[in-house]
């Protein structure tokens, strides 16, 4: 019995570990892409900071993108900075990339 518990365990602890590196590099990619938007809308470095945070934030509205691709669409546009959701979406992805990168590169 105790080589299962000692399996079930791990794999618990795997799955932990999992969940909590999707959440950081999700957080990190949500930071890195509120900067990328902060830059195109040419706010100042402390502006960004902030306006980074905030897309940070937007996450926790709903489950998915969806919530971030909305808020940045909105405020890129009103910014006067040409966009779309495609180009959102795509700059997300490798905003996901980079993330992943920066995270696994440090464990």
């Amino acid at each position: 019995m105790t080589n299962f518990d000692d399996r079930e365990r791990a794999f618990e602890t795997k799955f932990a570990r999992d969940e909590e590196m999707a959440f950081r590099i999700l957080a990190r990619r949500n930071r890195l892409l509120g900067e990328w938007a902060a830059r195109a809308m040419g706010l100042t470095e402390v502006e960004g900071d902030a306006y980074a945070k905030e897309v940070v934030r937007a996450e926790f509205e709903e489950a998915g993108d969806e919530d971030v691709v909305r808020k940045l669409v909105g405020d890129l546009t009103a910014a006067g900075v040409e966009t779309d959701e495609a180009k959102i979406r795509s700059e997300m992805a490798h905003k996901e990339v980079d993330a992943r990168r920066q995270l696994m590169g440090t464990e």
